[in-house]
């Protein structure tokens, strides 16, 4: 099959991209390097020994959609292309607005336009918003807390409204929760442009030289060492769980919603500790206030994943820091 990866260059998107093409796939990659690096490529074909096609482009222009779909027999569409910090949401609606549901439309319309019907969608825990239960199962009320998890919802009910009036579409729908690790082979990671808005880059940079120090947000929240805790999964299980989900449309049935995470949830100072292991540093902190709109805990229930797609998160927290470290050693600067 020929897959178009939106976002392809970007952290989760590379990593499942190297899994498709060892897969048998073909790929090809459209992205705008907004918030990745055309250095990936070259990564990828040195850890797969294929370069995938790349079309450098913006999900919301839809003149580069139409000439993917005319120049290559797209049989399916993975969706990672989006802006994805929580923050930023909060104080530029309307920008992720645009980019993260006008930018599905867009997509969603050519590849109907183009009778691709085939999707997978990367979404988002932050849809189900303040727990009324742990863990989230996929049958938690949705109620999302921030302008990211809206934009999320939004684009799933987009998904379920199309698949409703059409059940020719096959759609499916990854809810997952805090990627962390990196490639085995050091070769592709984690490189947020700016100040990374996740808790792993941070304490790599940290580690490496590139920052001071990191910041503990909030230090009082209702847990055993009073700091958040999430279910952290490695990228590489993660991109596992798209590789599973689009086998199980191409062969079974047309919807799935999934959550993609260990069913374990880590506090702040938990991955510090496992990071100081693997990097055999100690890493400086410093605790400062809580972020608006961040959860005390909450980790999936991934039982339903288990079920329907046969997919397990291997790796453990040492693994997701060991990579990690890997990664941010052998390129401290990131791809720069």
């Amino acid at each position: 099959m020929t897959i178009l990866v939106t976002g392809g260059l970007g952290y989760i998107g590379s990593h499942t991209v190297v899994q498709l093409i060892n897969y048998g796939e073909t790929v090809v990659i459209l992205d705008n390097l907004s918030n990745s690096k055309l250095e990936v490529c070259n990564r990828i074909k040195l850890i797969s020994g294929v370069m995938p096609h790349f079309v450098r482009g913006d999900v919301r222009d839809r003149s580069i959609l139409k000439d993917i779909f005319s120049s290559f027999d797209i049989d399916a569409v993975m969706h990672f292309a989006g802006l994805k910090s929580v923050a930023d949401g909060a104080s530029d609606p309307l920008t992720y607005y645009d980019n993260n549901v006008n930018g599905s439309i867009a997509l969603l319309q050519e590849m109907a336009f183009a009778t691709v019907k085939n999707f997978v969608f990367s979404s988002s825990a932050t849809v189900y918003g303040q727990p009324q239960f742990l863990p989230y199962t996929e049958l938690h009320p949705l109620a999302p807390i921030n302008v990211y998890g809206q934009t999320k919802l939004m684009a799933e009910q987009i998904l379920l409204d199309l698949h409703a009036s059409d059940p020719d579409w096959k759609i499916a729908i990854l809810r997952y929760f805090n990627p962390v690790g990196a490639h085995s082979s050091g070769l592709i990671g984690e490189d947020p442009s700016g100040i990374p808005n996740n808790l792993m880059p941070f304490l790599a940079q940290v580690a490496v030289g590139r920052r001071d120090y990191l910041s503990v947000y909030g230090n009082d929240y209702d847990t055993e060492d009073g700091t958040g805790k999430r279910d952290y999964i490695h990228v590489d299980d993660l991109a596992s769980g798209h590789i599973a989900a689009l086998e199980y449309l191409n062969n079974k049935s047309s919807l799935l919603i999934a959550n993609l995470g260990t069913g374990k949830s880590t506090s702040v100072l938990e991955l510090v500790h496992a990071f100081e292991a693997a990097s055999k540093k100690v890493l400086p902190l410093k605790k400062v206030e809580r972020r608006s709109g961040e959860l005390p805990e909450y980790y999936a229930n991934p039982q339903h994943a288990e079920n329907v797609l046969c997919w397990t998160a291997h790796h453990d927290l040492d693994r997701m820091c060991a990579d990690s470290w890997r990664w941010q050693s052998m390129n401290p600067n990131g791809y720069d």
